[in-house]
């Protein structure tokens, strides 16, 4: 078991590696991603990047091809676009929901985990901040207490991990990412569920320059913009 436990570990080491160097465009769109080279490049056996990869295949960051492999995908910038709204109206029904339905307990672990984001964007610490963050929204959708559509939104926000994690860096992002948490928060514990809705789809899709400065930090984005 602790063996399996340190092999998942280590899975999920490297996919968060490669899904570095593929959206910062060191594994460019078209890029084979061969096992072994990848495991040299690592130090690490090909156990684990096979693992990772096949992960990263789930997330639509690589494509596993007949005879070909693990192929990095390409994200066109409209489709990406279109996974933030609708991204933006699932976390939205979670709000509404959890506005009606959130119990005590689950109050306080939403305002613990808004806390701890404080405590990263105090120390200008992204990643870190991008951690808490997901805690932050995956409480959020648990006390929905929908289980189909918490499973759905964690689906979704799975796919757009990478982009939600490097649009922390965009300048000011992460202190005004924090703010819009602490209207979230609010409407949450005021039953307000429209309220919470409305300002939960403005924190989460992406519109005009705020799109353009993600897409600012993708070069691994290829097709048309959406305009």
């Amino acid at each position: 078991m602790e063996n399996k436990q340190r092999t998942s570990r280590r899975s999920e080491q490297m996919g968060d590696q490669i899904e570095e160097r593929i959206v910062t465009g060191v594994y460019p769109p078209g890029m084979r991603l061969d096992e072994t080279e990848l495991a040299n490049s690592f130090g690490v056996s090909r156990t684990p990047i096979r693992e990772a990869l096949i992960q990263l295949a789930s997330a639509g960051l690589v494509e596993i091809r007949p005879r070909r492999g693990a192929i990095v995908a390409e994200i066109a910038q409209n489709r990406l676009y279109e996974m933030f709204e609708v991204m933006a109206e699932l976390e939205a029904m979670c709000g509404r929901l959890a506005a009606r339905r959130i119990t005590h307990p689950e109050q306080q672990a939403l305002m613990a985990a808004h806390q701890a984001c404080e405590a990263a964007q105090k120390a200008n610490d992204p990643d870190s901040y991008y951690q808490l963050n997901e805690q932050f929204h995956q409480l959020l959708y648990a006390a929905s207490h929908n289980g189909f559509l918490e499973e759905q939104a964690n689906a979704l926000g799975k796919r757009l991990r990478p982009y939600r994690r490097l649009q922390l860096r965009v300048r000011d992002r992460m202190n005004s990412s924090f703010a819009e948490h602490a209207g979230i928060v609010e409407a949450i514990l005021a039953q307000d569920g429209e309220l919470a809705a409305t300002r939960i789809t403005a924190h989460v899709v992406v519109q005009g320059q705020r799109f353009a400065d993600l897409v600012a930090t993708l070069p691994m984005l290829g097709g048309p913009s959406r305009g």
